[in-house]
């Protein structure tokens, strides 16, 4: 196989003119307009491996990446991670690895697809990036390249001219209706969703559960609806290490279009893997979003291994058995929205369930799956 390099970007044409030469004869990823958020259908694992099921132009991502010698990412720094565009290819890249667990250094992190060990340089721009904002940065690209199973070879960073400032009407968050806006881009029966609801039952204030995906081609309509409300929860799951790439894009319209006072902003976030110290970056985000807002970050829970957690959620009592630890944070994230206080940060594994026991069940159960649809347990691990 011929490797040719690649770089993915999202600077506008006048940027990319001035650049392009350093990279000719790579292959270019830069948004198109047509790339589609990662729905969590996982048919890139157990239906057709390696390949997503969305054919909008980007569906090949992983073999781009198996195929080039070195990977280049230069994105707007956004949140202490990637902008929404980049991070949006960087979502629709699932099939590079595989469903099954492994532990590295300590940490679960999904198996290789391919004997690789892939070079990433990643080039940050924005205007005056603190220290602290660098090394969040890094800290991100180190644990999405301990997740797809690559390395990082460098980050840089680029000054660009400061974004126009707009001035805004601050004012402290009024007490009264709760919105719980669901960032999964799957059905009613995700993680996020049932997490969502779990909430919403537990919860005296008035409240409403929002699914982005429902304005996903109204986005207008959604800002309409969130700059009436005071408080936000944002129900999510972890997506390569950090915030949906359809989250970062919310938040981005946040902060390109609205203007109105400050809110208070509460987090309850789900991952499929064992550490829930693995929820951090996407914590940290929301965090800095707030801070540049004027917004009041309240903290809120993480929960890890939820597909564990959604399954027994319907069949148990929650907070019975590995939902224990769960329910504890989920009681706590309820008191503090109900008063109308912050909390700190809650991280939740399950109850004394031992971490060998959910990799070997959750590996278990990919194979079965496959099975399920046609596919042989070795064709999930197939090379394009």
């Amino acid at each position: 196989m011929v490797q040719k390099n690649l770089v993915i970007h999202d600077l506008d044409q006048n940027e990319w003119d001035r650049i392009q030469i350093d990279y000719e004869g790579w292959n270019v990823i830069t948004d198109s307009g047509t790339i589609h958020p990662c729905i969590g259908c996982f048919s890139c694992w157990n239906r057709d491996p390696g390949r997503c099921v969305i054919k909008d132009g980007y569906e090949n991502m992983g073999s781009l990446i198996h195929q080039a010698g070195e990977v280049v990412v230069i994105s707007r720094y956004t949140y202490s991670g990637f902008s929404g565009f980049v991070k949006n290819v960087f979502d629709r890249c699932l099939g590079y690895v595989l469903p099954q667990f492994e532990v590295i250094e300590g940490e679960t992190h999904h198996q290789k697809r391919y004997d690789e060990d892939k070079p990433f340089t990643f080039i940050f721009y924005g205007h005056d990036l603190s220290e602290e904002e660098k090394e969040s940065a890094r800290r991100y690209v180190h644990a999405v390249c301990a997740n797809i199973r690559g390395h990082v070879k460098d980050v840089l960073f680029r000054k660009r001219p400061a974004d126009p400032v707009h001035p805004r009407l601050l004012r402290a968050a009024s007490f009264g209706k709760v919105v719980l806006l669901n960032g999964s881009m799957r059905s009613a029966n995700g993680n996020s969703a049932k997490l969502a609801g779990k909430l919403a039952e537990q919860l005296t204030t008035e409240t409403e559960i929002i699914a982005l995906r429902d304005y996903l081609h109204d986005p207008d309509g959604l800002m309409k609806i969130l700059a009436e409300v005071p408080s936000i929860v944002l129900c999510m799951p972890l997506y390569v290490d950090g915030l949906p790439s359809q989250v970062i894009r919310l938040l981005e319209t946040f902060r390109d279009t609205y203007r109105g006072g400050s809110k208070k902003i509460y987090v309850l976030a789900n991952m499929g893997l064992y550490e829930s110290s693995q929820l951090v970056n996407l914590f940290a985000s929301v965090r800095q979003w707030c801070a540049e807002m004027d917004f009041s970050y309240c903290g809120g829970l993480g929960v890890s291994a939820g597909e564990l957690l959604g399954t027994l959620m319907e069949y148990l009592p929650f907070r019975f058995g590995p939902t224990r630890t769960a329910a504890e944070g989920m009681t706590r994230l309820q008191e503090a929205i109900d008063a109308g206080r912050k909390m700190e940060d809650f991280l939740a594994e399950p109850y004394h369930f031992p971490r060998w026991l959910y990799i070997s069940i959750a590996n278990t159960n990919w194979n079965r799956t496959a099975k399920k649809n046609g596919i042989r347990p070795e064709d999930l691990y197939r090379q394009l």
